[in-house]
């Protein structure tokens, strides 16, 4: 089962649900906001692509967080950060296999074909 960590109201979510029941493959959504983001599943997505990653600083989340929180961002302070606004992580970040997959472009498509 392919797990897709995202938005129930995001649109390349959307779109990453329908593409993969055209697929054949079995996936279920887990919503970040309503189902929830630990520590645990954000470490390993860390570990996995990179804080640099999966932090989204182009949207609105970011934009309307205070400059004090924004200022000087490492590592640490990402973490907290996605932890308490769990929008501030790029979309979809999907679970395949022992994998951890971010996007839904042409090259994640295909990974997640394998």
């Amino acid at each position: 089962m392919i797990i897709v960590h995202g938005l129930k109201n995001c649109d390349t979510c959307r779109k990453a649900m329908k593409w993969l029941v055209a697929e054949g493959k079995e996936a279920r959504l887990h919503d970040l906001r309503a189902d929830g983001l630990d520590a645990d599943m954000l470490e390993r997505w860390v570990d996995a692509l990179g804080w640099e990653a999966l932090l989204n600083r182009r949207g609105t989340t970011w934009r309307k967080l205070p400059d004090s929180e924004t200022a000087d961002v490492d590592e640490t302070k990402a973490r907290a950060l996605m932890l308490a606004h769990p929008a501030l992580i790029k979309r979809p970040v999907f679970e395949a296999g022992g994998k951890i997959i971010l996007g839904f472009k042409d090259e994640q498509q295909a990974a997640l074909k394998a």
